[in-house]
């Protein structure tokens, strides 16, 4: 009986080790059987950590968000044969990411299941955000169209106001900027807002002011670069 293990992986994967833990490396060169989103960035990051086995000696399997259920299914007979790792492009596998079906499906079948530690970009933004730490939500990605994008916006800052809760959302680099705009134009000034961008890599910044006190040249700096927003409304 294998051990399915949730390996996260960093944004930066320079000649510096910006967040993962020797223990995770070292169980992470021991795996032969990896479920991954993307086969490319799946072998660049095991060279990253200097796997000892060769890419062609070792098994990747994909499950991404197109991975019908019952092939997600198929593939935890892996775990009969050893251990497995599951990871996502970056950040902690199947938070935000796909995953999460083929670890529930491993519990079902009475597979162990470990977390590793490392880098999730979600945690790390609301420790340098100076929001509150007690009482959070996290949305994954807020709409792409620009109506429904200030519409949800404007509903996390109702809710964060009426419950006293931060609201935690992502984005990709290429939106990064015209969120941060439409943030900025529905939120009232007095509301705090985070950017959190490039988290683990040597670039990384994390910005967190009120609404009024945002620039132009604070969101030059985010544009680009994929980040994490949060919220907090008084």
């Amino acid at each position: 009986m294998g051990t399915l293990y949730l390996i996260p992986t960093p944004l930066g994967k320079g000649h510096a080790n910006h967040g993962m833990p020797e223990y995770t490396l070292q169980k992470v060169r021991q795996i032969r059987q990896f479920i991954v989103e993307n086969q490319s960035s799946a072998l660049g990051f095991l060279r990253w950590v200097q796997h000892p086995v060769p890419d062609f000696e070792r098994i990747h399997r994909i499950v991404n968000k197109k991975t019908p259920d019952h092939e997600v299914f198929s593939l935890v007979e892996l775990l009969k044969h050893g251990d497995v790792g599951l990871f996502s492009e970056t950040g902690a596998p199947a938070v935000a990411d796909p995953g999460s079906m083929y670890v529930r499906f491993a519990h079902d079948m009475g597979y162990n299941v470990v977390p590793l530690p490392g880098p999730s970009s979600i945690l790390l933004a609301l420790m340098a955000s100076g929001m509150n730490g007690q009482h959070f939500e996290f949305h994954g990605y807020v709409p792409v169209d620009q109506d429904k994008r200030k519409e949800s916006v404007r509903k996390l800052e109702q809710e964060s106001r009426q419950h006293l809760k931060t609201q935690i959302w992502i984005e990709t680099p290429h939106r990064t900027g015209v969120l941060l705009e439409d943030t900025i134009k529905v939120c009232q000034s007095d509301t705090r807002l985070a950017v959190a961008a490039s988290l683990t890599t040597p670039d990384e910044m994390v910005i967190s002011k009120k609404i009024s006190d945002w620039s132009s040249r604070d969101k030059l700096t985010v544009e680009g670069k994929p980040a994490v927003f949060l919220l907090q409304a008084v």
